[in-house]
């Protein structure tokens, strides 16, 4: 196995163009299971855990751009503010060890349906940054991840970064798991309310091929909201309507039989999911939050 260990990201992008094979490390707390369960080896491995311009963050015109290497651990300390739904999913994440090592970029590059980074990004309309010597594009994440460990990035990309619009409304993720802490999730959500546009971000994650926006729930709850004048008086929400809204993103999610959970299941959990996310969201935002 050759090891690469790049010391900046122009170093890294060489690194990569010169070696497309080379499968990116920096946390490795996906990678590292693959290869010590013997279900895969990668003959080149770049390891970025050196890169200084990767574990960077930023306010940039009103959104937060993220580098790739930001953990876990600092997403909650420092971006909770911000980015208060990644930092909800964050604190999910594995143990302290696992957060203090693991990243959403290497969510991003693992492209699994159960990253719990995800939700939260899609919800906000997040863009993926994808770099390489020819230059810099930014994808949105839903159009990024392609299905279950597939995405666009190309054999000389790296991912540089995330970038997300700064919370102007109250965000929740919400996950059922096999257990109550250090397990993947069996079916997540993710939500986020946008109030200066009057709308409303919905993301199952865990039940389908990729991550899912309930567009349809949104459009209802967004029409609820609208024509009650709801965002201006800021009135409760009753239980049908909550209800309703469950129900309805509960039929977007496209889940799979496996040894985490049915598919019943997780179409049942994902509507209890979506249904309490919401109430939480909106008592928040009644009570003049965030």
């Amino acid at each position: 196995m050759e090891f690469l260990q790049p010391s900046s990201l122009w170093e890294a992008l060489e690194a990569k163009a010169a070696h497309p094979e080379a499968v990116p490390i920096s946390g490795g707390t996906d990678l590292m299971v693959e290869i010590n369960f013997d279900r895969g080896r990668p003959k080149t491995v770049l390891d970025l855990s050196r890169v200084p311009e990767l574990g960077e963050w930023a306010p940039e015109n009103g959104h937060v751009r993220v580098g790739a290497g930001v953990t876990y651990n600092r997403i909650v300390a420092e971006l909770g503010a911000d980015l208060p739904g990644l930092a909800m999913a964050s604190r999910t994440v594995g143990s302290p060890q696992i957060r203090n090592r693991g990243t959403v970029g290497g969510n991003l590059g693992t492209s699994s349906p159960a990253g719990d980074g995800l939700p939260p990004l899609y919800a906000s309309d997040a863009e993926v940054e994808l770099s390489s010597t020819d230059g810099t594009r930014r994808v949105p994440v839903s159009e990024f991840v392609t299905g279950p460990k597939r995405n666009v990035l190309r054999p000389d990309e790296l991912i540089s970064a995330f970038r997300m619009s700064r919370a102007t409304g109250p965000q929740q993720y919400a996950k059922v798991g096999t257990r109550n802490a250090m397990v993947i999730a069996v079916c997540s959500f993710g939500l986020a309310l946008h109030p200066e546009w009057g709308s409303i971000g919905a993301c199952i994650g865990s039940a389908g091929p990729t991550p899912i926006r309930a567009t349809e729930a949104e459009r209802f709850i967004e029409g609820v909201l609208a024509e009650g004048g709801l965002w201006e008086t800021r009135e409760p929400l009753n239980d049908a309507v909550l209800g309703r809204f469950g129900e309805i993103v509960a039929t977007a999610a496209r889940p799979i039989d496996d040894v985490r959970g049915t598919a019943a299941y997780r179409t049942y959990a994902v509507g209890v999911l979506a249904r309490r996310s919401l109430g939480w969201a909106w008592d928040e935002y009644r009570r003049g939050g965030p």
